[in-house]
């Protein structure tokens, strides 16, 4: 069953995996996002995420179905950590099982380009000139690429938000 979850502790990853591990799948693809150390010439000390919690679950269990549906995944979850983050730690992971590699690679992709663009989750970057600032968001206006669905039609995929 495809997942989506918001959280505020740490990512207990062997557990994300296990909820897909299937028999019939012969590929695994995961997709991780740190809090790095450095953005746009700045120094990071660390991110504060906040979420409309109620849409973000809802709109992001139907992105993780569609990668299922359009992608030929068989499993896909999605987790977003909300929240104080410290340089390093995890921030979203998306991990998809499917048949083949393709379809696995393709829908990890799909589902954190889609979350990255559609969720209502926004990060505030703190700095060690003891500035932060709201990450914008006019890179999300750019056009969106296209990539086609296991079906064949070509899909959306969003690059440059947070």
């Amino acid at each position: 069953m495809p997942t989506f979850r918001v959280c505020r502790a740490p990512l207990e990853l062997e557990a994300l995996r296990a909820e897909l591990v299937d028999p019939t799948c012969g590929a695994y693809a995961t997709f991780e996002g740190w809090v790095r150390k450095c953005n746009d010439g700045e120094q990071v000390r660390g991110l504060t995420y906040e979420a409309f919690e109620p849409l973000a679950v809802r709109e992001g269990e139907r992105i993780v179905e569609e990668a299922v549906r359009d992608l030929g995944a068989t499993h896909a979850a999605c987790v977003h950590r909300v929240g104080d983050l410290a340089v390093g730690e995890l921030a979203v992971w998306v991990g998809v099982s499917a048949p083949h590699r393709d379809e696995a690679f393709r829908a990890c992709r799909y589902v954190i380009d889609e979350v990255k663009h559609r969720l209502p989750i926004w990060k505030k970057e703190h700095y060690l000139n003891g500035e932060s600032g709201w990450v914008n968001c006019e890179r999300c206006t750019r056009p969106a690429e296209r990539a086609p669905t296991a079906s064949g039609r070509r899909q959306h995929l969003h690059y440059g938000r947070r």
